[in-house]
Formats: C-alpha cells, structure tokens, sequence
C-alpha cells in the first residue's frame, strides 16, 4: 500500500467520523428541542414524577396508592405553571415584535408578519399531533408569535 493511498484511507475515515458526529449532534438536538420544548400530553409530569420515584425510592404498590393523588395534584399545577409560562413568552414576544415593527421598513414589517405566520402554522401542526385533531380556528396556537 501505498502513501497516497493511506492518506486517502485516514482522510475517509475521519470524514465519516465527522459526519457520524455531525448527525448524532443534530439528532440529539432536534430530540432534546421537541422534549423541553414541544408540546406534551395530559398528565406526562406526573407519570414521569411517578415513575422516577418508583424507579429511585423501591416504593411498593401500596405506597404508590397513597402518594398517587399529591403526585396527580402537583402533575397538574406543574401543567398550569407550563402553560401560564407560555402563554407570557409568547405575549412577551408578541409585545416585543409591536415595538420592533415601529423602526421597520414596510418591506421588513412583511418579512414579520410571515415569520408569525410560520410560527403560527408550526404551533398548529404541534397541537395536531398532541390532539390528533386540528384546533379550532381562533386557538391560542394560532394568537402565538415568531422569534
């Protein structure tokens, strides 16, 4: 074998090196955005509260019995502190988009508006999935702005 050809061998195997690196960097990102920030089904903090106290403290089945309805309880106010959150970011980001289109070109102001739109279309596709119906036309996902 020659040098040439060892060469090109190292240089092929670190480019599907790099490029085994680059997706695994990519699929890990677009799995932890939909986690931390895509939409999640009724009850999703409290199975997973349930199920890492199981997992971490042995609990028994009876154990689970009683704890089962705080768990339920903080399930939900964990689900209403989620939502009320969201619900202020996109009021945050819609305040801010009023303020910025003041200092915009109408051409820019255009640009904007389809931007929200995007977001708009997206929210409603992610509430699709959660739903597996389409929202209603005048849905919070759709009064949600674009960053």
């Amino acid at each position: 074998m020659n040098s040439a050809l060892k060469w090109k061998l190292i240089a092929g195997f670190v480019l599907v090196f790099v490029a085994g690196g680059a997706t695994g960097v990519f699929v890990s990102a677009t799995a932890a955005h939909h986690f931390f920030f895509g939409p999640h089904r009724h009850g999703f903090a409290a199975q997973a509260m349930k199920n890492r106290l199981q997992w971490q403290l042995r609990l028994t089945d009876e154990q689970m019995n009683k704890i089962s309805p705080i768990i339920e309880k903080t399930g939900a106010q964990l689900e209403g502190i989620r939502g009320d959150t969201g619900k202020r970011v996109r009021d945050t980001i819609v305040e801010a988009h009023r303020e910025i289109s003041q200092y915009l070109t109408p051409e820019q102001q255009e640009r904007l508006k389809q931007m929200e739109q995007r977001q708009r279309r997206w929210m409603h596709r992610e509430q699709w999935h959660r739903n597996a119906t389409p929202p209603a036309e005048n849905s919070p996902a759709q009064s949600g702005p674009a960053l």
